[in-house]
């Protein structure tokens, strides 16, 4: 359901996305891990056609982003990082544009506002402003979109960032409610996020996948995966840095 394929992303000499290369399969959470500037974002964005890629290809739901762009994307839900816009509208203003805008109108739109604000606990904010929104709400807004059509796949960029810790735990419970009839893809900074909700992680250093298991596989006894996660990471800039200093050793020979 979700498939990227060599994806590969400049910006000017910095390598972001470096030849990115895996399949995410419906009723499956995956966790996208990796330090700041690892590659995550830039690699969500590639994946659904925000950005587009040097190289490589992506698909959702079968629709390659850059063939079938409108395919794709209405098969799509994303939540962007640091989701921000349209402060000018409530919350109901908002999410009635984005409903209109992916082909929902009168009472179709209607339901689907509903069941949208009900999943994400949204209704006693829907007549504020997003701009008079605490950033938590404001996530809630943006994720409640995510979700408006109902869709098959989801990329969800740090879903719970802004979140208090029990609307944390909530959206958690929420994500692995709708697991079984999904394609979730998302990032998080929080490794005890990904042990709950996640049923494999994909973990990123340098624009390159360092480690991709079942959580099962990646976690220790205890099921922790931070000790497999520093592990991956440090061994990952270790080879970086030697790479570097190679390569700055040739042009001083040169």
């Amino acid at each position: 359901m979700i498939r990227a394929s060599q994806l590969t992303r400049r910006f000017g000499r910095k390598l972001a996305v470096d030849d990115v290369t895996f399949e995410v399969d419906r009723g499956r959470v995956v966790g996208f891990l990796g330090n700041n500037g690892a590659g995550k974002t830039t690699t969500m964005r590639l994946l659904t056609g925000v950005l587009r890629a040097d190289a490589g290809s992506s698909e959702l739901a079968g629709f390659d982003i850059a063939k079938k762009p409108a395919d794709a994307r209405a098969a799509l839900g994303y939540l962007p990082e640091a989701a921000t816009g349209f402060s000018q509208l409530t919350v109901l203003e908002f999410l009635t544009f984005c409903a209109e805008a992916r082909g929902l109108w009168a009472n179709a739109c209607r339901r689907a506002i509903e069941r949208a604000c009900e999943a994400i606990e949204l209704n006693s904010a829907m007549h504020q402003p997003l701009a008079n929104l605490s950033k938590g709400w404001r996530q809630r807004a943006w994720l409640a979109q995510a979700i408006l059509h109902d869709p098959p796949v989801l990329i969800l960029d740090e879903p719970t960032d802004g979140l208090d810790p029990g609307q944390k735990t909530r959206l958690r419970k929420f994500i692995r409610s709708i697991a079984s009839e999904k394609t979730i893809l998302m990032s998080t900074h929080i490794l005890e996020e990904a042990e709950q909700i996640c049923d494999r992680v994909i973990v990123l250093s340098n624009g390159r996948v360092v480690a991709d298991e079942p959580l099962a596989v990646f976690a220790d006894g205890s099921g922790r995966i931070g000790p497999a996660y520093a592990r991956a990471t440090s061994a990952a800039a270790t080879s970086a840095a030697a790479t570097s200093a190679g390569a700055a050793a040739l042009q001083g020979v040169a």
